[in-house]
């Protein structure tokens, strides 16, 4: 097995942006479509995606809620009615105003004046208003409640500044959108979708989060309450990874979702949103990504064992392939994290050095070349794509174990691999968030002498609202930063805000963010 380096062309310390973009495209996740803001997302890519899809898609239908499907075209009168929830949207959205084109005489084509629609339709960037527009008619009686409903789709918003996966004005997600009778249920649906996002992040994704209410200013428009999970990329910045959202009464009167109580009495419905996205992968290849590629956690791997004959189109080709078709078929028969071992038997034409490079830079959790030699031993030549080198020589970490003993052991070496990839992921975060920031200038100061990927900064403040939040804003934004969130699970606040100089009344975590 060749210990030649397959490295990418650009290092994660050297410019983390470009080192991105390369993993992308070595990792064969995604490619420009043609259309600005929009990515055609490749087989392997898609394949991530859609284990995320498979693993979340679990939880949610665990929870008692409903998967539907609701149009893409929303009329623009749906989100009229709702001021705060237009006006935050209002730049983002793609309207369709005709129905039909034609010929402009010159070969090219124009909306056609007389097919103009009577009414906009705004492609869907979320869909509060017209899930609420059936909501209304759904809801009628405190026996219909709680209505818990799911759809996993796509939606637009008009980015002006897109990365693949990070930010696209398409993307694909899920949103659920739930209706009670009660603040305390809503709440409670709220929190335990949040939780739901924090678990299947941390445990499918392997990725680190720190769950927590955003401040008023980062709210979703037209919400009382909106929380998040936020994760620690690599270059110290923050990916809001998921956000479940209380939105009171505030949907439900504008929607006119209204339901007969036990007493007869109609009250509005307390009604939830949440909701993630393609971004989780973006953020998979910025927690686990080397300067050799991709790696993916097993759970969210769709093949997490890759098989590579070395074929030379020799008659014993036929007895290699036999041999490793034997231990596809064994690996296949074992389960590893609650579902049976998806494993890959690659038999594509090439040299089997250059298929494992592929490989290694799409991050399959573990890599078999199987040639002549090991199948008259009885063996497999592994390397396993979290440990790749060995620390004391450079070279290739490769292991050589008796087919049967590899079998046999790959359900704990797959649940090695994703506790090795959260644990990696979760002690870079934890040493790259700095407490105890007690003033302004020493946040300044932290991020200018901090290098390019300084981390985040816990501070202590008072929870400004109105013109006072507006100034804290105006000061984070003049040196790139935001507020991510106020950790559930945050010390009490013992000093003083920051910001106004106010006794604090919570922590909250200070950075760059994507």
């Amino acid at each position: 097995m060749s210990n030649i380096r397959h490295a990418l062309t650009v290092k994660r310390e050297d410019d983390f942006a470009k080192w991105y973009q390369e993993v992308i495209s070595s990792a064969d996740l995604a490619e420009e479509s043609g259309v600005r803001g929009c990515m055609v997302i490749k087989p392997w890519g898609y394949g991530i995606w859609e284990r995320v899809q498979r693993l979340m898609d679990d939880r949610i239908k665990a929870a008692g809620v409903q998967n539907t499907y609701f149009p893409i075209f929303i009329p623009l009168a749906n989100f009229e009615r709702e001021a705060a929830h237009v006006e935050g949207f209002a730049k983002e959205m793609a309207v369709v105003t005709h129905h039909r084109l034609i010929a402009d005489g010159e070969g090219g084509l124009i909306p056609d004046p007389e097919a103009k629609l009577e009414e906009p339709l705004v492609v869907r960037p979320t869909s509060e208003t017209i899930i609420g527009d059936a909501m209304s008619r759904w809801v009628q009686s405190w026996r219909d409640l709680p209505l818990m409903l799911n759809q996993w789709g796509n939606v637009v918003r008009w980015e002006m500044r897109t990365r693949m996966f990070l930010r696209t004005s398409e993307f694909l997600w899920q949103e659920g959108h739930t209706a009670h009778a009660t603040r305390e249920d809503a709440l409670a649906e709220t929190h335990r979708a949040l939780e739901m996002y924090r678990a299947c992040v941390e445990d499918d994704l392997a990725v680190p989060v720190i769950a927590g209410e955003k401040p008023e200013n980062e709210r979703f428009p037209g919400a009382d309450e909106t929380w998040s999970i936020e994760a620690m990329m690599q270059d110290g910045k923050a990916l809001q990874a998921g956000t479940s959202h209380y939105l009171g009464t505030n949907f439900a009167k504008a929607a006119s979702i209204q339901y007969q109580d036990r007493e007869g009495t109609q009250q509005h419905c307390h009604t939830t949103s949440w909701g993630t996205s393609t971004r989780l992968i973006g953020g998979i290849v910025m927690t686990h990504g080397d300067d050799d590629g991709l790696r993916v956690p097993p759970r969210v791997a769709p093949h997490q064992v890759v098989i590579l004959p070395m074929l030379r189109e020799k008659p014993e080709d036929e007895a290699l392939l036999a041999y490793c078709e034997e231990l596809r078929a064994g690996l296949a028969a074992h389960s590893a994290m609650g579902e049976p071992v998806r494993v890959l038997l690659d038999k594509t034409p090439g040299k089997a050095s250059a298929k494992r490079w592929d490989w290694v830079r799409r991050g399959a959790p573990v890599i078999l070349e199987v040639g002549p030699r090991d199948m008259e031993n009885g063996k497999v030549a592994a390397i396993r794509r979290d440990a790749l080198w060995n620390a004391d020589n450079g070279k290739l970490a490769t292991q050589f174990p008796q087919r049967e003993e590899f079998i046999a052991g790959i359900a704990d070496l797959l649940t090695e691999i994703q506790a090795n990839l959260f644990n990696e992921a979760r002690e870079r975060r934890d040493a790259n968030i700095t407490r105890g920031v007690t003033d302004w200038d020493a946040v300044v100061e932290f991020y200018k002498s901090n290098g390019k990927y300084p981390g985040w900064v816990e501070v202590q403040w008072s929870k400004p609202t109105g013109d006072a939040l507006g100034k804290v804003v105006e000061q984070l934004k003049g040196e790139r930063l935001t507020i991510r969130n106020v950790p559930r699970d945050s010390e009490p606040a013992d000093g003083v805000c920051i910001f106004t100089g106010a006794p604090a009344t919570e922590r909250v975590l200070i950075a760059r963010a994507y």
